[in-house]
């Protein structure tokens, strides 16, 4: 639970730091802080392209599902925006066999006219105990 939090702590101190006059006359602007490789979003016109998002350490795949739900959402309402308004997402999963439990997660965040959506299978993710990472695009209004 306090990895959880964690997560969830990090992920709006991220958000915090949300930028977008520059996306209002069409240009990029990166959402969040950004390092050398990685911005957590970018926006560009209308849309709002989020990076990856991992599960965190929870040992489940549906927690590591809806963890990595969970941060998707709080960067898109740190954007102004939410998960209604995604349009596409894409999911990444080391073992097929987590396909259903993924999907039971996945089923829960979008109970109302579902993104579109495609699943990978990877022989493996960033960090060793990853089990699933998503991410996906979103309209900003």
């Amino acid at each position: 639970m306090l990895q959880r939090f964690r997560l969830v702590a990090l992920t709006a101190t991220i958000v915090a730091s949300f930028a977008s006059p520059a996306a209002a006359q069409g240009g990029k602007t990166v959402i969040g802080t950004s390092t050398a490789t990685l911005s957590p979003a970018t926006r560009v016109g209308d849309l709002i392209f989020v990076s990856g998002q991992l599960g965190g350490r929870d040992s489940t795949i549906q927690g590591q599902t809806t963890n990595a739900l969970n941060s998707i959402k709080t960067i898109l309402e740190g954007a102004g925006t939410s998960m209604a308004n995604v349009a596409k997402c894409t999911v990444f999963l080391v073992d097929i066999k987590d396909f259903q439990g993924m999907n039971q997660s996945y089923a829960a965040a979008f109970p109302k006219e579902p993104p579109a959506r495609s699943t990978v299978i990877v022989a493996a993710l960033v960090v060793a105990t990853g089990k699933v990472e998503i991410e996906c695009i979103a309209s900003a209004k």
